[in-house]
């Protein structure tokens, strides 16, 4: 057992609820792996500001991980945050440096790296993106920040949701971004268009795990799909865009570069990420 003591520096997860988390499995592995004196631990928090007066307070509080429902909250009690973070509307780490709070955000360069990792080409195609939220926001702005993808489409059921990132896309990047409400025939239409589907919703998620929102003859040769849903590991859509030939990218890859992310922030090392994904995997699995 690693000795705790007052040089140990501490990280978190804050939420409600955060039982089911698997970030103090992921990164305690991690610390373990490379001998570091860090110690992660999950934490139900309903008093945001609280938790972040606590963090400052603590000067070997050194990281914290937030996810639902704090993701927006957190960006009122923090000190810096960089504008593509604040353009996407929610944070989910939050590193304390020195007397300062630093809020940024992972999930969206983590879903760019797995489609990097994977060798899919973003510059010069069509993106279809499945859903407007929180994590379609993040990884829409990283796309058009980072990448010179031809277009995006994003297609949602919730109007006001969608209007709004349409609205702050167009306001806050130069990429060419068109949003529709999701109908059969949009769907059929967007999808003779798209060399690269991103979907962002909970449909296929466990326990529904029979449901895609794609039918399987709207696939064509030569797309790439990418699904941000990691439970299960393989869902319909996945499975369904396989069968076809089709390229496919598993949301735990996502999550992985994403917590990845948040250790090479926590500590300024490299984050042994085989190690990570196989505590990923065992526990996706078991």
């Amino acid at each position: 057992m690693r000795t705790i003591d007052c040089s140990t520096q501490v990280c978190a997860v804050i939420g409600n609820p955060i039982a089911h988390s698997l970030s103090p499995a992921i990164h305690n592995a991690a610390f373990e792996f490379l001998d570091l004196n860090f110690v992660y631990v999950a934490c139900q928090v309903e008093d945001v500001k609280g938790a972040l007066a606590g963090m400052r307070a603590l000067k070997n509080f050194r990281g914290m991980s937030v996810t639902i429902p704090h993701k927006i909250d957190v960006m009122k009690y923090v000190d810096e945050i960089s504008e593509v973070d604040r353009n996407i509307g929610s944070i989910n780490t939050i590193i304390h440096d020195h007397d300062k709070l630093i809020g940024l955000g992972t999930d969206g360069s983590g879903a760019l790296k797995a489609l990097i990792d994977n060798d899919v080409e973003i510059d010069g195609k069509n993106i279809l993106m499945l859903g407007a939220g929180g994590a379609a926001r993040a990884i829409s702005f990283t796309l058009a920040h980072k990448t010179r993808m031809n277009e995006l489409a994003i297609i949602d059921i919730d109007e006001a949701q969608l209007k709004g990132l349409k609205k702050d896309l167009d306001i806050r990047t130069d990429a060419a971004v068109r949003s529709e409400l999701m109908r059969e025939n949009i769907l059929a239409d967007e999808m003779a268009k798209a060399d690269v589907i991103i979907h962002c919703t909970p449909i296929g998620m466990h326990p529904k795990v029979d449901a895609s929102l794609i039918p399987s003859d709207l696939f064509r040769p030569d797309q790439v799909v990418f699904d941000i849903v990691y439970t299960p590991l393989e869902t319909k859509l996945l499975s369904d865009a396989k069968s076809c030939g089709l390229k496919i990218i598993p949301g735990v890859e996502m999550f992985i570069n994403q917590a990845a992310i948040q250790f090479e922030n926590f500590t300024g090392i490299d984050a042994p990420v085989e190690v990570m994904r196989r505590v990923v995997m065992e526990n996706l699995k078991s």
